[in-house]
């Protein structure tokens, strides 16, 4: 990372993991070419779980061939911050391999985690979502290997934070 100073602690980094509305994974494809992909995401631990469609689609297949990913996270931004030309960000990136999750019960896991982050006010039918669902969706875990923050944010007089001053 170029700015040490605005690099954040790895607990600070999965905060950002966490809040993330979605993700976008970047992996290589089977031809070799460089592709990514949005990703709805859930954090237990170094897993990063993920869904899609059982049908294997580009990502699938380059996830097989070659599992290795770099997933980007972006929490809150503030374009424009103080009326200058800049913006505020926080961001965590990691590293990791992709692997299809196939035990029943980490992929039933895998799902809770997800919907109760992505749809909590719904969790009341997750077990009727489950039945129509379970057998056409597949789940993959992404095991992090690294995993760095970064953010750049002003305090109310318009100085830079920096890691030591976090919120």
């Amino acid at each position: 990372m170029i700015r040490k100073d605005r690099e954040m602690p790895r607990e600070w980094a999965e905060t950002i993991v966490d809040k993330c509305e979605w993700a976008v994974a970047a992996m290589t494809d089977t031809d070799g070419n460089p592709y990514c992909t949005p990703l709805t995401i859930a954090r237990d631990g170094n897993s990063v779980y993920f869904h899609c469609g059982k049908a294997q689609g580009k990502r699938a297949q380059a996830l097989l061939a070659n599992p290795r990913v770099c997933v980007s996270c972006v929490g809150d931004t503030n374009r424009g911050a103080l009326g200058k030309f800049t913006t505020e960000y926080e961001s965590a990136v990691f590293t990791g391999t992709a692997s299809p999750v196939t035990d029943p019960e980490e992929k039933i896991h895998a799902l809770r985690l997800i919907c109760e982050r992505h749809t909590p006010q719904l969790m009341d039918q997750f077990g009727q979502a489950l039945e129509r669902s379970l057998e056409i969706t597949s789940i993959w875990k992404i095991t992090m290997e690294e995993l760095t923050g970064k953010r750049k944010k002003y305090d109310k007089d318009g100085i830079e934070m920096k890691h030591g001053r976090m919120e």
